[in-house]
């Protein structure tokens, strides 16, 4: 019993490492044909197009904005023991594991097929890691069965001998797979020459990179968000990496003319440099999905008039390198909230995360249905001939941001009796606030102070003192828009349209 469990473990193993050997394989195909379709990509892509809405909250309540790389480790894991499963299969009939290994290979071209980003060769990764895979198996199999002969006749073969031939195959597979998974990354230099062309990239800057004057809260978080703490949010398993010399931009459809862009005509235009806050449609209440950073690019009102948009036009088609569209209400790119086409996030060329070369910048609306990253068309048309990404999964299509505020401090610890600052911040881009109120215990509402405003379509920070007596208490705030209405008390989730409800802490005093 003991010689047949070693034996299924062995052959686990020789699954799983034939199984790496075709994804470091599959990582090299996809650096020499320049396409971003891995296997792991393809997988993971084809399940963030076809996840609901209530998972994707899940995920990301879960792992926030580690959910990405919380579906890498999780497609590797499934690879991993569906390859032991085959592994152990192919101990007696390598037909029974190589049946596996061909339904994840073909999951994973079927999966690179569906995307926008694979073009004519996204299938080939895919299709050659099968097969590599496959070979490796059957080496796993064969030097396997002087094994399973032993087990059932202790005349067979010397063990000895059968088992340094398959540790010595071993050791060769895994050193073989970690060598041509640095090769893909030697051979994959676009990752590279993007960070270079991004180092080197000299942009307009801003008159200042400090915030204005008496805009933070005693408490509450920065008021300007620093880019490596901005929150990512996005369907992009696979970053896109565009090298600024090669991105283009079409702006075509229901227009009089139609533009088409490059990077440096870009420069040629105003720039202007404005700070917004960003706030994720999956933010829950009280979350950290939100961002305020000081923008530069071009308004897009000045390009679409340019084009001359149709009457009838209700709305613009964006779409992503990697195929991501979302859908934006026109009147909000022509109105004077100046949406832009932003090249820099505080003063330095966007982070490659965050959509560089160019993504769109829209006050007022929330991500998915505006902040396209990547950005490499612009359709003018209308919202009853297409969907966005988001829309036939259950999201509204239109996405103004909600009213709402946050406690910021103090929050999960315990602070001594007397005066304690609570601070935090309150938006409602594009329509300002004006008044933030806290309560505790569920007692009377009480008003309080709100730093500078300089702009309505930036978060807002508040601070209160409050006496704290001894005990366990509740903290809840509320905010008022511009015209003086209240946030929406009641609990909703954050689909289809942005959750709502009063943000709570509990803090103890003592």
């Amino acid at each position: 019993m003991n010689q047949r469990r070693g034996l299924w473990w062995r052959g686990a193993l020789g699954g799983v490492l034939a199984a790496l050997a075709g994804l470091a394989v599959g990582s090299v195909v996809a650096a020499v044909v320049g396409t971003p379709q891995t296997p792991v990509v393809a997988i993971g892509s084809a399940f963030i197009d076809r996840v609901p809405p209530w998972l994707k909250d899940l995920a990301i309540s879960w792992f926030g904005t580690h959910d990405k790389t919380a579906l890498r480790i999780g497609i590797l894991l499934v690879i991993a023991v569906l390859a032991a499963v085959g592994g152990i299969l192919s101990v007696r009939r390598y037909w029974a594991g190589a049946l596996i290994t061909i339904a994840l290979s073909g999951a994973a071209v079927a999966a690179a097929y569906t995307r926008a980003d694979s073009g004519q060769t996204g299938f080939l990764p895919s299709m050659l890691a099968g097969v590599t895979a496959l070979l490796v198996l059957r080496l796993f199999s064969r030097r396997l069965e002087p094994l399973l002969a032993s087990s059932i006749d202790r005349h067979g073969p010397d063990d000895a001998v059968s088992r340094r031939g398959f540790l010595q195959l071993s050791a060769g597979v895994a050193l073989g797979s970690a060598a041509i998974a640095v090769l893909g990354k030697v051979v994959g230099g676009n990752r590279a020459a993007v960070a270079d062309a991004r180092k080197q990239l000299k942009l307009p800057q801003p008159p200042s990179l400090a915030p204005p004057a008496g805009v933070q809260a005693d408490g509450a978080v920065p008021w300007g968000t620093a880019n490596a703490d901005f929150y990512r949010i996005d369907t992009a398993l696979s970053v896109p990496q565009i090298v600024p010399a090669d991105w283009k931009l079409r702006i075509h459809g229901m227009v009089d003319r139609e533009l088409n862009l490059n990077f440096d005509d870009l420069l040629k235009r105003q720039v202007i440099h404005k700070w917004v806050t960003l706030t994720c449609v999956s933010n829950e209440v009280g979350g950290d999905l939100i961002g305020n950073a000081l923008w530069s690019g071009v308004v897009l009102k000045d390009l679409l008039q340019e084009a001359g948009p149709s009457k009838d036009a209700d709305a613009i088609k964006s779409t992503s390198k990697d195929g991501f569209t979302a859908g934006t209400p026109l009147p909000t790119l022509l109105d004077d909230r100046q949406a832009m086409l932003a090249f820099a996030m505080n003063g330095e060329p966007l982070p490659v995360e965050h959509g560089f070369p160019v993504r769109i910048v829209v006050p007022g609306l929330y991500g998915y249905v505006s902040a396209t990253k990547w950005l490499v068309d612009i359709e003018v048309t209308r919202f009853d001939q297409f969907e966005g990404y988001w829309t036939p999964r259950g999201w509204s299509a239109l996405g103004p941001i909600k009213l709402s505020s946050r406690i910021d401090t103090p929050q999960n610890k315990k602070v001594t009796p007397g005066p304690v600052t609570v601070a935090g911040v309150a938006w409602d881009q594009h329509v300002g606030v004006s008044k933030v109120e806290v309560r505790v215990d569920g007692g009377p509402w009480q008003q309080a102070t709100l730093a500078a405003d300089p702009s309505v379509d930036t978060w807002r920070q508040w601070h209160w003192t409050w006496n704290a007596p001894h005990g366990t208490h509740l903290l809840q705030v509320r905010a008022f828009d511009a015209q003086g209405n209240p946030q929406v008390e009641s609990s909703a989730p954050p689909a289809p349209n942005g959750a709502t409800g009063l943000h709570t802490v509990s803090v103890k005093v003592g």
